[in-house]
């Protein structure tokens, strides 16, 4: 596919990337080069699937099951840290603890402490040795064993989330592609669904690679984001129909390249979009994990920053041009491509033959044939005028006889 380059201002200068942005001429050729956005997608699935493979995810308490126990951060010896809480679970039990996490701020703060499930037996035996050790501070203003409280976490509640959450995703994706197939038709919904299917598969993989933790807050928040990556490509696709409308009547443009249009013509809304999407998870990862110390809202803002950042490039890369290529199986767009071709062919052997002035003298015909033009040009300015200028008085126009 072929796309006009309007990269440059009418004084010649190149213009800027921001400004191409705003104005939506087309000057990305991003369908045009669609094979090579189908070789990155197709090896970063292949990555993310490889890792979801080989390497696993890191599943919470809340899937796996386990122990968790809770303190006052507040201790005889002052603040009590994630890191000394590990150490004496560690001494005491003689295995590290899953995980060590600080959550609130000021005089309200706890340590959380999560492992395997522990007998009764261990869980009094750790409890003594953080009482002895770091001595954490009860509601009464002294050193307290009932101020560490425990609590066992069945993996049969994750299982059940995660049953829960696959078939809210089922049912979701079978209403996006009958919405879709009603509102447009059945290619843009399959696009949009392979789309929503890479955001899934690639946000996963993401999760698995980093070694971010799963819990079921993670699966709300994957959720989420389907929603975001979804209304992005609903206004890329609504773009699209609005340029190709009656597209099969005219020779002006391909579906590719109306569609590549549409795409430059939304990208600025879409990344804009994404933005102020973005600004919210930021500082609900900011605000409710470093000063509140939710690690709930962790993995909320976490899955849902990874899911807007894949979403929106998904929707400008990968729908749209998957789009245009099941647009072309059709016969009927495959033709007016065609005609599109041989208009612009056409048009660019008839602009050549106006502007070949070459005449080369050692051609006798090429000499007869000017000689007689030349001939026919000065025969033609000897000629008087066949309305004469008319005398002045007398009316002009056919003379009486």
């Amino acid at each position: 596919m072929t796309v006009v380059d309007d990269n440059t201002t009418t004084a010649g200068k190149r213009e800027s990337i921001f400004r191409r942005l705003y104005v939506g001429t087309g000057a990305f050729d991003v369908v045009g080069k669609r094979k090579r956005w189908y070789l990155f997608f197709g090896a970063l699935v292949l990555v993310c699937v490889a890792s979801m493979g080989i390497k696993g995810f890191n599943f919470g308490i809340d899937f796996e099951g386990g122990t968790q126990l809770q303190m006052p951060a507040n201790g005889k010896n002052g603040q009590i840290t994630e890191q000394q809480a590990k150490d004496v679970y560690a001494e005491a039990l003689g295995r590290p603890a899953d995980e060590a996490q600080k959550v609130g701020t000021g005089g309200s703060s706890t340590i959380q402490l999560r492992s395997e499930t522990l007998e009764t037996a261990e869980v009094n035996k750790l409890k003594e040795a953080l009482f002895e050790k770091l001595g954490p501070i009860g509601s009464n203003g002294q050193p307290s064993v009932q101020a560490i409280s425990d609590s066992a976490v069945s993996a049969s509640w994750g299982g059940e989330i995660s049953r829960q959450a696959l078939i809210a995703l089922g049912v979701f994706l079978l209403a996006v592609t009958l919405f879709l197939a009603l509102y447009f038709d059945t290619r843009m919904a399959a696009a949009a669904l392979i789309s929503l299917l890479h955001d899934i598969v690639v946000t996963a993989g993401v999760y698995s690679l980093i070694g971010f933790e799963v819990t079921p807050a993670t699966v709300v928040g994957l959720l989420t984001i389907l929603g975001f990556s979804l209304y992005d490509t609903v206004v890329v696709f609504d773009k699209v129909r609005e340029n190709t409308r009656g597209l099969l009547g005219l020779t002006r443009r391909t579906f590719g390249e109306a569609a590549n249009l549409a795409l430059n013509q939304t990208l600025m809304r879409s990344f804009n979009t994404a933005l102020i999407a973005m600004l919210p998870i930021l500082g609900l990862l900011v605000v409710g994990y470093i000063l509140l110390g939710s690690g709930t809202l962790q993995d909320l803002a976490l899955v849902q920053l990874t899911g807007t950042v894949v979403g929106v490039l998904s929707s400008v890369a990968l729908a749209t041009p998957l789009l245009v290529d099941l647009k072309m199986r059709d016969p009927k767009f495959r033709q007016q491509a065609d005609r599109v071709h041989a208009r612009r062919a056409n048009q660019a052997r008839k602009a050549a033959e106006r502007e070949d002035d070459d005449f080369d003298p050692n051609d006798e015909d090429s000499l007869a044939a000017e000689l007689r033009k030349e001939k026919a040009y000065a025969a033609a300015a000897s000629v008087p005028a066949r309305n004469q200028k008319a005398h002045k008085g007398r009316p002009s126009g056919k003379r009486k006889r």
